[in-house]
């Protein structure tokens, strides 16, 4: 596999902020797909550092700097003499930004799939109640903001999917506890990643964005337990989507 000349910002391919990778960033991405995917399992041995950097032809720096990337993403673990070995699931940062990204490049994982948004059902929901509770004024105009604009760009454009995610992090915010606040890139990531996948495997499917206002509308009105339940249905109706989607 061939990652291109090794100058500048790399092969043109991007971030998921849009900015170019570098040639490390394009290594450590291929691998952790191929990781996650199960094309290396955990306990798989990557080829030596030598190896590896004449097959993706970039020099040994960028490949080890690519590996670091993964060790500290907990993909994993590099040792003197045993090599760089692919880590148990157990170990990998699963709510990192990058590996949810990855996650979606291929067909996911359907156990992992399914752990994700179990979680997403543990956060969301309490945090949604908490917002109603505590929300300010200003955090619901950010919300309302957030709702047109997905109502204008609509969710198969990156600008929606951006007021999307901005309207999961607002709720986590304005639930106004420093640790579910510490969780807002790794929902901010799940909410994006699954969002685009749905609408790259099945751009015509259902709108999700009423969903979204019935949980700002009880948000708005402080209804506590609206807005948790209306967060709940809003979680696993997301799921059935995606569900839906990754086995079509």
């Amino acid at each position: 596999m061939t990652m291109g000349k090794e100058n500048g910002s790399g092969s043109g391919v991007m971030r998921p902020d849009g900015k170019p990778l570098r040639i490390h960033g394009t290594v450590a991405r291929d691998l952790g797909i191929s990781i996650i995917s199960g094309k290396f399992p955990p306990g798989t041995v990557l080829d030596n550092e030598v190896t590896a950097s004449d097959q993706l032809k970039v020099s040994r720096t960028a490949y080890r700097e690519a590996v670091r990337i993964l060790s500290a993403k907990g993909l994993v673990e590099a040792r003197p003499k045993i090599g760089t070995r692919v880590s148990p699931r157990k170990r990998w940062h699963l709510l990192d930004p990058d590996v949810l990204y990855w996650m979606f490049q291929s067909e996911p994982d359907e156990e992992l799939l399914a752990n994700l948004f179990e979680l997403r059902r543990i956060i969301e929901p309490e945090a949604a109640a908490l917002a109603a509770e505590r929300r300010t004024e200003e955090q619901v105009k950010v919300m309302e903001t957030a709702l047109e604009d997905m109502r204008v760009h609509t969710l198969s454009n990156e600008a929606g999917r951006a007021a999307d995610q901005l309207f999961h992090s607002t709720m986590l915010e304005a639930a106004g506890n420093a640790f579910l606040g510490s969780l807002t890139s790794g929902v901010e990531a799940a909410v994006s990643w699954t969002t685009e996948f749905k609408e790259r495997k099945s751009p015509s499917r259902r709108d999700a964005i009423p969903d979204h206002v019935q949980v700002f509308e009880a948000v708005a009105a402080k209804n506590v337990e609206r807005a948790r339940q209306a967060m709940i249905e809003l979680v696993d109706q997301a799921f059935t989507d995606t569900t839906v989607v990754s086995r079509a």
